[in-house]
């Protein structure tokens, strides 16, 4: 029996979702944070800690930001934020005293969504 065009449609169809539902979906993730130095709790000498974050997927370094919530609760923009490579932010903070630092990360993903997160560290 030969198959009849709405058949044929609806197969094609059918084959399209199950082929779109398989492909991977790395272009549509959200950026995730892998790595980071400082380290989550980690415990590093000052007073000028290297940033540098990593992400599973390109970022946009020029809309992305960084902060750091100081011991006496403050905020402060960390400046000079380089992107060394798509999926990578780095920077500086500068003159930090002995203390509980949390920074603050926002990132631009390539999905077009906004990521943010926080990495809690210590300075001795």
């Amino acid at each position: 029996m030969p198959i009849r065009p709405p058949q044929r449609f609806a197969g094609a169809i059918f084959l399209f979702i199950a082929l779109l539902a398989a492909s991977p979906r790395t272009a549509l993730a959200h950026a995730v944070l892998l790595s980071s130095t400082p380290q989550k709790n980690m415990v590093v000498s000052g007073p000028d800690v290297a940033i540098s974050l990593k992400y599973n997927s390109r970022v946009d370094g020029a809309r992305s930001s960084l902060s750091l919530l100081k011991p006496d609760g403050t905020v402060e923009s960390v400046g000079d934020l380089t992107q060394p490579h798509p999926d990578e932010l780095s920077a500086t903070g500068h003159g930090l005293a002995k203390g509980a630092y949390v920074l603050r990360w926002q990132v631009l993903s390539s999905d077009g969504h906004i990521t943010r997160g926080e990495v809690p560290f210590q300075v001795k």
